[in-house]
């Protein structure tokens, strides 16, 4: 466990992070703990030469903590740590948050922080089925969760199909992996609804389900926090469905992530009543 007046040395690893609200967060409760921070972004979007593999290893070198990892390399970070996945994200095939320790660990606070999101804000109620773009990190962390939420059925897609047929498989029978010619009848057809593409960030606008679809299902999700009300969500929340943002998820990921690095577990309330103040725009 780190102790009050050390360091936690930390990245984050992905494309167009510069809005992130991770190191702010981390601050948070560095700060509610004694600990100092050193916090580096690695937005691949400005390295066109980016070897994962090889900046993970300079960081272990160079004595870091851990790194988070957005996407597009959660599979990667996955795959890297290998036999040292841990818990849950042993069977996930991606992880959002690799800790140096010796053996290297990997972890995916996605997963833990999709199922506090969704119990802070729906408590017991049930997913039902389930239609969700998408197929990538993510997802991989999303559909697993939403089995253990107690969804009944999973109908995803994705513009790679062998990435769909890929997670479905890794999901078990409760997943079934369709075409994009079959995705507006699966979200009609559907209780709740998950967007685990990039679609919706500012770099990325556009929604993966179009708002023409909505209307009757329960539920909606956005991967995407920055912006918090994507497209998506708007158009969701004005058809009467419940929303879920990128940014719930958020809060509960990052309190998982802190506690990953450092070994100390903040008191939930009033750590994610402080962090709701990032919220972005």
């Amino acid at each position: 466990m780190m102790a009050a007046g050390q360091t936690l040395r930390a990245s984050l690893i992905g494309e167009h992070i510069q809005k992130t609200r991770l190191p702010a967060a981390l601050r948070i409760m560095c700060d509610e703990a004694g600990i100092e921070l050193a916090f580096d972004l690695i937005d691949t979007a400005l390295n066109g030469a980016f070897d994962f593999d090889r900046k993970v290893r300079e960081l272990i070198e160079a004595g870091w903590t851990g790194v988070t990892v957005t996407h597009p390399f959660k599979i990667d970070a996955a795959r890297f740590a290998g036999d040292g996945m841990t818990g849950e994200a042993a069977n996930l095939g991606a992880a959002n948050t690799l800790v140096f320790d010796n053996p290297l660990k990997g972890l995916n606070t996605d997963y833990t922080g999709f199922l506090g999101a969704w119990r802070h804000i729906m408590g017991e109620e049930s997913p039902g089925r389930v239609a969700m773009a998408g197929a990538g990190g993510v997802a991989q962390a999303i559909g697993p969760a939403l089995i253990e939420l107690g969804a009944p059925e999973i109908c995803l897609w994705d513009v790679v199909p062998e990435k769909a047929q890929a997670l479905a498989q890794r999901i078990g029978p409760k997943a079934e992996a369709i075409s994009l010619e079959d995705a507006p009848q699966a979200v009609g057809d559907a209780d709740g609804l998950v967007n685990a593409t990039a679609l919706g960030m500012a770099e990325f606008p556009g929604s993966a389900i179009a708002p023409d679809l909505l209307g009757g299902q329960q539920w909606a999700f956005d991967a995407v926090y920055t912006p918090t009300n994507t497209a998506f969500l708007k158009a969701a929340g004005e058809a009467g469905l419940k929303t879920i943002s990128g940014f719930d998820l958020f809060r509960h990921m990052a309190v998982g992530t802190f506690e990953a690095y450092t070994g100390i577990r903040p008191d939930a309330v009033k750590t994610l009543a402080k962090l709701a103040a990032l919220k972005p725009d």
